[in-house]
C-alpha cells in the first residue's frame, strides 16, 4: 500500500499471531475469573455472610479489577463500568477483533520506493534497525557504559570503539551462553564472575602470596558454558571470610 510517496509494508507471522491470540485468550479468562471472584464476595456479603479480611465495597472491587485490567493492558477490551453504582464490566467485541486482526502483524512505513527496496527487503532493514536499538540499551543497563563527552576527534574515536569492543563481547557472551543452554543472562554472568578477583596478601616480611579467590559451582558452570580457560592459580586459591 503507498500513498502520498509514501509505502506500507506489512509483515505477518501466522505463528506468532495465534500465539499472541492465545495469550490474549488466556488473560482474558483470568480475568473474567477474577471478576467472578470479586461478585461472588460481594454477593456472599449481602447474603450477610462474614469471611476474613476487610469488607469489600463495590467501588472497592470496580477499583481493584481496573487495575488488573489496565496492568494487563486489556483496558480497551475489558471495559469497566467505573460510574455503575455496582460492580459491572463487558468484553467489548469489536475492540477484541481488532486486536486480534493486528495479532502477528508488523506495520512499517517507508518513503524508499518499491524499485529500491522489496517489502522483505523493507522488514530486514528494519530489524537492523531494531538490533541497533537493543545494542544501545545493552551499553546503557547491562554494560553500564555512562555517557562521556570528548572534544578532541582521537578520544571521540577511542570511546566508540571501546564501546564497540563491549558490545561485541556482550553479544559473545549470550550466543555462547545459549549455544550451551545456560539459563543466565550475560548480565548476571559479568555480576556473579565480577566476584572473581586476584588477591596479593603479604604478613609481616615474608613473601607475598598471590592467589584466586574459591570460583564456587555457579561460577565455574558459567566459565565452562562461555569457553574460558581455567584461571591459575599460582599461589592457590584463597576464600575471604
Amino acid at each position: 500500500m503507498a500513498w502520498a510517496g509514501q509505502r506500507l509494508v506489512v509483515a505477518h507471522d501466522p505463528h506468532k499471531g495465534q500465539e499472541q491470540t492465545n495469550q490474549r485468550r488466556q488473560r482474558i479468562a483470568e480475568l473474567e475469573r477474577r471478576a467472578a471472584q470479586l461478585a461472588g464476595k460481594l454477593d456472599a456479603q449481602e447474603a450477610g455472610q462474614t469471611s476474613r479480611g476487610r469488607k469489600m465495597s463495590d467501588s472497592g472491587a470496580k477499583a481493584r479489577f481496573y487495575r488488573e485490567v489496565c496492568e494487563a493492558h486489556l483496558a480497551s477490551i475489558i471495559r469497566v463500568d467505573l460510574k455503575s453504582a455496582l460492580f459491572t464490566y463487558e468484553i467489548h467485541e469489536p475492540a477484541l477483533q481488532r486486536a486480534q486482526m493486528m495479532d502477528g502483524k508488523l506495520l512499517m512505513v517507508t518513503n524508499v520506493p518499491g524499485e529500491d527496496l522489496s517489502a522483505q527487503e523493507v522488514l530486514e532493514r528494519y530489524k537492523s534497525l531494531a538490533d541497533i536499538e537493543r545494542g544501545f540499551r545493552v551499553l546503557k543497563s547491562d554494560i553500564e557504559m555512562a555517557p562521556v563527552y570528548h572534544r578532541l576527534p582521537q578520544r571521540i574515536r577511542s570511546h566508540v570503539s571501546i564501546c564497540f569492543m563491549a558490545l561485541i563481547l556482550h553479544r559473545v557472551m549470550r550466543m555462547r551462553l545459549k549455544r550451551a543452554q545456560h539459563p543466565d543472562s550475560p548480565q548476571t554472568a559479568l555480576r556473579l564472575l565480577r566476584r572473581v578477583q586476584r588477591q596479593t596478601v603479604r604478613i609481616n616480611d615474608a613473601q607475598p602470596v598471590t592467589g584466586i579467590s574459591s570460583i564456587n559451582d555457579q561460577q565455574c558452570a558459567i566459565m565452562a558454558a562461555l569457553d574460558l580457560k581455567k584461571l591459575p592459580q599460582e599461589g592457590g586459591q584463597m576464600s575471604l571470610v
